[in-house]
């Protein structure tokens, strides 16, 4: 039987393709808007090509992420490629499970991120961040993305309840960046990836299993305790190597809200009658508008992936079980369909709006309890209004001039090109 007569009787018509063997290079090329503009030329929501030399799917646009999030059809297990899984997100963790193993691992997230445990966290952030601004004001120019990462791992170590000597935390904090910045780097960058991950996995399941044999202490509400203790779907602990992979989880995501915080100073140059506005309520209804409008309009996250669960048809297209698919996380945000102006900085939009459901995924779709939207999400906002704050009214700094402020799209995460240096930092209210 031909290929055309079995898709015949099976219904449904192929999904558009692109040309050449093996789109790899152009996405990394383009990594925030080579899908969204293959979408565009081939007017359709879905198309097919080759990436790392194997088929995959990509898709773009609120309905197409809707359908992404649809767990009866789309499932993580197996999905991420393994270069992922070494460096960004560990081997057998919440990001790879599906069904009642994900939601009872999610669960833990759910609590090691609740309200009260979120709070005591921007606490830390915000006392280690006034700890630094004496050395900001004594180092003259330097890059901000650079400086925001001791200053949150730190905080997020000590609020893990992790064992810390303060002359390791240059290490662990090149490893937890090395995860985040390596992971689609260059070779070297990406080997570099795969042994902080090795190191900072070894280290954390040795303090698992000293605090399940009482050899170290942790706070009933700290992470490690929680990761330690919980006890997964199948009635076990987590093997300390998983475990120590879940508290990565918490730490590495935290460390990269330096890329958010980045670019909330990055908006607030580029748009100062906002930055103004914010310095009388830098907590208030504007403020968290803008960081949303922050949250959808930066690229951070250029794509998910997941595997077709089931063979299934869609606007008459035929989705092929066990395929890999990417969505487009960027192009959803900037889907012009969903978003009038979607190009411009407009945090407007979001004063007195209703949620945007599936047409803004900054941070995944779907229900944080039972589908794959992170968790994490609530520190990153509560963290991202703290650098409001802290930028408009706690701090006075300029920004280095001349610097190139243009963001390098063929980075991951992507970054304006210098950092966004600053100098001649000083507390409100202080003299430069």
């Amino acid at each position: 039987m031909t290929t055309t007569s079995a898709r015949a009787l099976r219904g449904g018509r192929s999904i558009p393709s692109i040309g050449g063997w093996d789109s790899t290079l152009a996405l990394r090329a383009d990594p925030y808007r080579f899908i969204a503009r293959r979408c565009a030329e081939l007017d359709t929501d879905v198309f097919r090509t080759r990436l790392l030399l194997q088929p995959a799917l990509c898709l773009s646009g609120e309905a197409a992420a809707a359908l992404f999030y649809d767990p009866a059809r789309f499932r993580r297990e197996g999905a991420a490629p393994e270069a992922l899984r070494a460096t960004l997100l560990g081997t057998g963790t919440v990001q790879s499970l599906d069904g009642a193993a994900h939601q009872d691992r999610k669960a833990l997230f759910l609590a090691s991120t609740a309200p009260a445990a979120v709070e005591a966290l921007v606490a830390r952030v915000r006392s280690a961040w006034e700890q630094a601004v004496p050395q900001w004001t004594r180092a003259g120019s330097f890059a901000l993305y650079q400086a925001m990462q001791p200053i949150l791992a730190r905080a997020v170590l000590g609020w893990a309840g992790l064992p810390r000597d303060e002359h390791e935390l240059p290490t662990h904090t090149r490893e937890l960046v090395a995860m985040v910045d390596g992971a689609a780097g260059g070779p070297l960058a990406h080997v570099q990836a795969r042994l902080a991950r090795r190191r900072a996995e070894r280290r954390f399941a040795a303090w698992v299993e000293d605090l399940r044999a009482g050899r170290v202490d942790a706070g009933s509400t700290q992470a490690l305790r929680q990761v330690a203790e919980h006890v997964d779907a199948d009635g076990a602990p987590l093997p300390p190597r998983v475990a120590a992979a879940e508290l990565l989880n918490l730490l590495r995501p935290t460390v990269a809200v330096s890329v958010w915080i980045t670019f909330v100073a990055h908006a607030l140059h580029a748009h100062p009658r906002w930055a103004v506005a914010l310095r009388a309520d830098p907590q208030g209804p504007q403020a968290r508008a803008f960081v949303q409008e922050v949250r959808r309009h930066y690229p951070f996250f250029p794509a998910v992936v997941a595997r077709v669960r089931v063979p299934f048809e869609w606007r008459g297209l035929h989705f092929p079980q066990g395929m890999r698919a990417l969505l487009d996380i960027h192009g959803t945000n900037h889907d012009p369909r969903a978003w009038h102006d979607a190009q411009a900085f407009r945090p407007e939009r979001w004063i007195g709006a209703p949620p945007r459901g599936s047409a803004f995924v900054a941070q995944g779709g779907g229900d944080v309890a039972t589908q794959h939207r992170c968790p994490g999400e609530d520190i990153a906002l509560r963290l991202m209004l703290l650098a409001v704050e802290m930028l408009t009214s706690r701090l006075r700094y300029d920004v280095v001039r001349p610097q190139d402020l243009r963001l390098d799209m063929r980075r991951l995460p992507a970054l304006p090109r210098e950092g966004l240096r600053i100098e001649r930092v000083a507390l409100a209210g202080a003299r430069h």
